[in-house]
């Protein structure tokens, strides 16, 4: 009985040795690991002192041997209810494939984490399952030894700045069921080999710079469930074994240059081919679909009538079908699609008479913009539709004022889009009862007479496009607008082509400190800048061209350091170019030809970068990249 009890003694004792003095290449490969990071805000890698590793912040260790089993150090820490994203700057060292027991890896997320994936990183750590090295700074290539992770279930290397071309060696990782590679900078085919990874369920390269085709054999992949191949520079056509893909529920492969007919399998919930070069017809079989929540099939050359067994797909939410060449009538069948809650049609060939989808009671937002619809007047069904709050119907052959029921819609319209119609009349008092408008669209019709003043009651406005209309009056209203925080502003305003007047310098522009685009040209404006004009801090496009503007440039223009666009042709502006204009940076485009400026133009860029036409007109103007001036 001693004797078990003395054997007993000494095996616990070898035990808690063993737990407590880090196996030797453990110990090397975790203290390399932390002297490559030069700062931790997590301060995890502070906590490790001492000899005993395994009790060491985000390290696990197996009972039996006390080697390294985890190392569990991400970026995004929880603790409690107040989530914490950390940094590690430095970079990874070669030397944590020392740790050859290890079974998971995840240093995902830690933003700073720089360096390359240890080349001999398959050789070494045989015993691999998980490996996140997920939103870091990696670069360099995939190496060709990953390949020897014959265990490896789980790889994660996406949002990285990786390179080079595919392994083919990647094709050997049998065990294999999720594989991130999106988000970084890898180039080439996409191997052959990849469709050898059987247990694969879900594939993600989306935003690389891949070329060459699908590989055709990707229909052996039987059990993936998710594949994103957007955002590439794919070509060819959609593999026929593509369809064989009985498991598949999310293909996106949407922004490529894929070509021919559309092919999809049978059991998807969402898809993506939008931005391709796809083209043919949509079979009637994709009305079979009854799985599918979301499609977009936009912006290809797809072509014929929408058949009508898209009406069948009971689930579809979200259907994207515009910037194609569709034609012919819109199915009636379209009514049935009652969990529809968005549908763009926009950009193609559809001619009316539209029919009415009265029983699409959850749709949020419909877009049937430049088709050839000829609808005369917005048909009052739609403006009765329960959930409706985004309606675009711009080039819809909408004549006549703007009619009343728009202000007693069910529910708050949010953005409205009736430009390029033949709409006439005045905005109407009423507009200002739209109180959770957005976006207003109204340009190019005929609109009259002055801008009403409850417009100033919009407070959630941020987009106004009045251009190429016939109003008139003063344009003081719109920057009056109050919004119901501080910091609120329009961000879009384009009053072009019209006939507005009035003296500039009275318009108090700095009540809308977040206005990135403004257009007022081609107008009857006059007067001088506003002061106020210094504050428009978040300006990036700035056009006053073609009104009656004059007295000299403001220097507190200096302060729209984000201007990229200025352009204040055929005006009456006198005196000399500001220096301080030299400190417009991002200023790309400059045109201030034709007006009474004199002096030499301010050496240096960006001013002198820009070409003559610039500056030609005004008379008294000199200086590169004019002609020189005299002494």
């Amino acid at each position: 009985m001693d004797r078990l009890l003395l054997q007993w003694v000494v095996l616990m004792i070898s035990i808690t040795t063993l737990c407590q003095a880090c196996h030797p290449a453990d110990f090397k490969g975790l203290t390399s690991f932390k002297s490559a990071i030069s700062h931790d805000t997590s301060g995890r890698l502070a906590k490790w002192v001492g000899r005993n590793c395994c009790g060491w912040d985000g390290i696990s260790c197996h009972n039996v041997t006390g080697r390294v089993k985890e190392i569990n150090l991400p970026g995004f820490i929880s603790t409690g209810d107040i989530p914490f994203q950390s940094e590690m700057m430095g970079y990874l060292s070669s030397s944590i494939t020392l740790l050859d027991a290890v079974e998971v890896i995840d240093l995902g997320g830690l933003i700073g984490l720089g360096g390359t994936i240890p080349k001999f990183i398959g050789l070494r750590l045989r015993n691999l399952r998980k490996l996140y090295l997920y939103g870091n700074k990696l670069r360099g290539p995939l190496p060709e030894s990953i390949g020897k992770l014959m265990k490896l279930e789980e790889l994660a290397v996406h949002d990285n700045r990786l390179s080079g071309s595919l392994p083919a060696s990647l094709g050997s990782l049998m065990s294999l069921h999720f594989l991130h590679l999106d988000g970084n900078r890898f180039s080439g085919l996409i191997p052959d080999s990849i469709t050898n990874l059987t247990k694969l369920v879900r594939m993600d390269l989306h935003s690389n710079s891949f070329v060459g085709w699908i590989p055709e054999r990707i229909g052996e992949l039987q059990m993936l469930n998710e594949l994103d191949l957007s955002n590439n520079f794919l070509s060819g056509k959609i593999p026929i074994s593509l369809t064989k893909l009985t498991a598949l529920s999310v293909l996106y492969l949407d922004n490529n240059n894929l070509e021919g007919p559309l092919l999809f399998p049978p059991a998807l919930a969402f898809l993506r081919l939008n931005g391709n070069r796809l083209s043919g017809t949509i079979p009637p079989s994709f009305g079979e679909l009854v799985s599918l929540k979301r499609a977009s099939l936009s912006n290809n050359k797809l072509e014929g009538t929408i058949p009508s067994s898209l009406g069948r797909l009971s689930a579809l939410s979200e259907l994207y079908l515009d910037r194609n060449r569709f034609s012919g009538e819109l199915p009636e069948s379209f009514g049935q699609l009652s969990q529809l809650i968005l549908l763009d049609l926009s950009h193609n060939f559809i001619k009316g008479p539209l029919p009415e989808m009265s029983s699409l009671q959850n749709i949020q937002t419909i877009d049937l913009s430049f088709n050839r619809l000829s609808l005369t007047a917005i048909p009052q069904w739609l403006a009765k539709l329960p959930s409706l709050s985004k309606m675009y119907l711009a080039g819809c052959g909408i004549h006549g004022e703007i009619p009343e029921f728009l202000r007693r819609t069910p529910s708050p319209i949010q953005e409205l889009d009736l430009s390029l119609n033949y709409l006439t009349g005045k905005i109407p008092e009423w507009i200002g009862s739209l109180t959770a408008l957005y976006s207003l669209k109204l340009s190019q019709n005929s609109l009259v007479y002055e801008i009403p003043d409850s417009i100033t009651k919009l407070q959630d406005l941020r987009v106004l496009d009045l251009h190429s209309n016939k109003l008139t009056g003063n344009i003081r209203q719109i920057f009056n607008i109050e919004h119901g925080f501080p910091d609120d502003s329009l961000t879009y305003i384009d009053l072009s082509d019209n006939n507005f007047s009035g003296e500039f310098d009275q318009v108090d522009v700095g009540q809308q400190p977040g206005i990135q685009f403004l257009n007022l040209s081609h107008n009857n404006l006059k007067g001088r800048f506003p002061i106020s004009i210094g504050g428009l801090k978040s300006i990036q496009s700035l056009d006053l061209s073609s009104n009656n503007l004059g007295f000299d440039l403001p220097e507190a223009m200096v302060n729209a350091n984000q201007l990229e666009t200025l352009k204040l042709q055929r005006n009456h502006f006198t005196g000399k170019i500001p220096k301080g204009f030299l400190k417009l940076r991002k200023l790309k485009e400059l045109d201030l030809s034709n007006n009474l400026l004199v002096g030499e133009i301010p050496a240096g860029k960006p001013l002198s970068d820009f070409p003559r036409s610039a500056y030609i007109g005004n008379r008294g103007l000199c200086g590169k990249p004019l002609n020189p001036c005299k002494v």
